[in-house]
């Protein structure tokens, strides 16, 4: 699903917007019985229906791009209905309608009429008061949510009504007129009625649409999964993520594979990253890395794991879009020290706890990871026990990556058949990792390199040089040299790789122009026997024209014209024979067809030794002719047509083995030995 909303993102067909909001609340509180539910709660419904509603029309549409997302789609039912019975009662603007219910139209129209007599009645009030001179400067104003009279405190007596209130000097008062206020406390009680009636309305419809709850549970499922897939299909696209090819076969093959997260900071750092290959199969099940610290073992490591479980959590992989991959049912991993002083572990404790552990989960759909394997002990008893899992895990047919520096594992893996070493190279040089996997040579720690690179005397290397075993030295010496040439080889192996690969891709870059021309020419080629047939078809048009203005006779325009569509649709049929649609038709035809095929066998019998001289003939006359055709010589002015073609053209120019033939209404090139001559240049 993650990769077809990926692919939408180039094509066309983009997906819509499945934005949505969190509904999940008032749909509980709506399927409390008797509940009901706010107008804005009911328009988020509304609009989750519809998003909905328009991502399985879009993903019918086009199911042929999204085969995975609208089969989750078809797993819910389509219906408009709940969304209908919401936009019938309940406007955009969050409102109920005025047609929701008869009352409320009423008991609104009922609303409007008094508002229009409590403004009237205000303005008789203000006109008069105006006129006796009660009223200040400003005349009116709101309190409370109510127009008042701004009179003069001297006059306050004088103007009928309410006192709501004064202006701080205590020399203005606010009064509401008597008339209004009687039209205002009716006005109150038609807005409690207007409330009831609309809670009444809103209960109504919560209980319409209470049956669809499960419904709208699944609609946010749903929602929820594509935005997740969605959220996975970004992330691919920001680290050009592909889906590998998931094979049924045991095995796993990652080409050109980023660590993502390393990926993403050394681009905002402007630092290249490394990419790494790594293959794991049946005749490769198990790889021990090794090579020198801080040379990208435990990076390669990671990236592996990473990639693997990203894939089985349903994301995309920065890798080669031709990586291979199956799915394990257990990824185990061991990496980084762990030990815990709360709990009393000890590296090597926690580790031994971890193998217990990997020994009993371990088996053939396992994917295992060691880092520093069977470090923490002493290196000759822990690298035992080492070499013991690794049988272990060996025997269990389970794939794994393991990283060492022991050269008792090193030796293991070479002795093991389906176990493979691995090194992370090292330019000897400048002493600098060049963090490349290279698969079948274990790798020199360059124990003694580092540390003269990191700043320690030589006289104490060569000091640590003398405490060691001379064969543990040459051993060391030997696989160094070893990794050196190996380097050497791998660099002009890279070289001549590029060299093909650019050869390659000018091939191929070649045999597709031609095969653009090749179409181009058939098109020109089919456009030009088109335009000769129709010419063909003018001419005699017009000749039976031409004669019927000579003789005026229309019997034998009709005649001639009608014999000469008899005749076109006989060519017709001939090429395009009709299909029988009925049984008795197709009985016939099968019969007449027996009949044809049995007289055909019979005049092939009778005729073959004929035919075998004819042949022979022919290939005589065919001989001399392209002897003849062959002594020719081409000269310009020469009217000529290809030997898979219809189409005459006359010779333009001649370049040693082509020509360049005019057709009137395009020129082509063409090879000398695919012309025939169809009549010589005029001198």
């Amino acid at each position: 699903m993650v990769d077809e909303y990926l692919n939408s993102f180039e094509n066309e067909n983009r997906i819509p917007n499945h934005g949505f909001d969190n509904v999940s609340e008032h749909i509980k509180r709506l399927a409390i019985e008797n509940s009901f539910l706010e107008t804005d709660a009911f328009l988020k419904l509304a609009s989750t229906t519809e998003t909905v509603n328009e991502l399985q029309k879009f993903l019918k549409k086009f199911k042929k791009y999204y085969p995975n997302l609208n089969t989750l789609s078809t797993e819910i039912e389509y219906t408009s209905y709940v969304a209908d019975a919401i936009v019938k009662i309940i406007t955009p603007y969050g409102e109920v309608a005025n047609n929701a219910s008869a009352a409320l139209k009423q008991i609104r129209k009922d609303i409007h009429k008094i508002r229009g007599k409590i403004s009237e009645s205000f303005s008789k009030a203000l006109s008069n008061s105006v006129a006796n001179g009660y009223l200040d400067d400003i005349k009116e104003t709101i309190v409370d949510n109510q127009r008042v009279l701004a009179v003069l405190a001297m006059h306050r007596r004088k103007v009928q009504g309410s006192l709501l209130g004064s202006s701080k000097s205590g020399s203005i008062v606010y009064i509401a007129p008597q008339t209004t206020l009687t039209y205002s406390r009716e006005l109150q009680n038609l807005l409690y009625e207007e409330k009831q009636e609309i809670v009444r309305i809103l209960r109504s419809l919560s209980a319409e649409i209470r049956p669809f709850v499960p419904l709208l549970e699944k609609y946010v499922s749903f929602l929820t999964h594509i935005d997740v897939v969605a959220a996975k299909a970004k992330y691919a696209l920001e680290i050009n993520a592909v889906l590998p090819k998931i094979s049924s076969v045991k095995k796993v093959y990652f080409k050109n594979a980023y660590h993502p997260i390393l990926w993403r900071k050394n681009k905002e750092q402007k630092i290249h990253t490394v990419p790494q290959t790594i293959e794991l199969n049946e005749n490769q099940q198990i790889i021990v890395i090794s090579g020198p610290n801080a040379g990208g073992k435990s990076i390669t490591l990671k990236t592996i794991g990473l990639l693997q479980a990203m894939l089985q959590s349903g994301l995309l992989l920065p890798v080669h879009e031709r990586s291979e991959t199956t799915l394990f049912s257990t990824i185990l991993t061991d990496i980084g020290d762990n030990q815990s002083i709360e709990n009393q572990l000890s590296t090597y404790s926690y580790r031994l706890k971890n193998m217990r552990y990997f020994l009993r989960k371990c088996n053939d759909t396992t994917l295992f990871l060691i880092d520093e394997f069977g470090t923490g002990s002493d290196p000759e008893l822990g690298g035992a026990l080492a070499e013991i899992f690794l049988e272990e895990f060996y025997d269990k047919k389970a794939f794994g990556i393991i990283t060492t520096h022991y050269a008792n594992l090193k030796v293991l893996a070479n002795e093991l058949d389906n176990v493979t070493n691995a090194n992370m190279q090292f330019d000897e040089r400048t002493l600098e990792p060049l963090y490349k996997l290279f698969i079948g040579q274990a790798g020199s720690s360059f124990t003694f390199e580092v540390a003269q690179k990191n700043g320690i005397p030589f006289s104490l290397i060569n000091r640590a040089k003398k405490r060691i075993e001379t064969e543990k030295v040459r051993l060391d010496k030997t696989i160094s040299k070893l990794q050196k040439e190996r380097n050497r080889l791998q660099k002009k192996s890279d070289s001549l790789e590029k060299q093909k690969s650019k050869g390659q891709e000018h091939i191929e870059n070649l045999q597709y122009k031609e095969q653009k021309i090749r179409e181009k020419l058939e098109g020109f080629q089919d456009l030009y026997d088109n335009n000769q047939r129709m010419l063909s078809l003018g001419r005699s048009v017009n000749e039976f024209l031409n004669k019927y203005f000579q003789t005026n006779n229309k019997k034998e325009l009709s005649a001639n014209f009608f014999k000469w569509a008899a005749s076109e649709k006989t060519k017709f049929i001939k090429k395009n024979p009709p299909k029988k649609k009925s049984k008795t038709e197709k009985k016939q035809h099968e019969i007449a067809t027996k009949k044809q095929k049995e007289a055909i066998k019979k005049v092939e019998e009778e005729v073959l030794q004929k035919v075998i001289k004819v042949r022979e003939e022919k290939e005589i006359e065919q001989a001399k002719i392209a002897k003849h055709r062959a002594a020719y010589v081409f000269k310009i002015n020469d009217r000529v047509r290809l030997l898979d073609g219809n189409a005459v053209g006359t010779i333009e120019k001649i370049e040693k083995k082509n020509v360049f033939i005019n057709y009137g209404f395009f020129t082509t090139k063409a090879a000398i030995e695919k012309l025939e001559l169809v009549e010589k240049a005029k001198k």
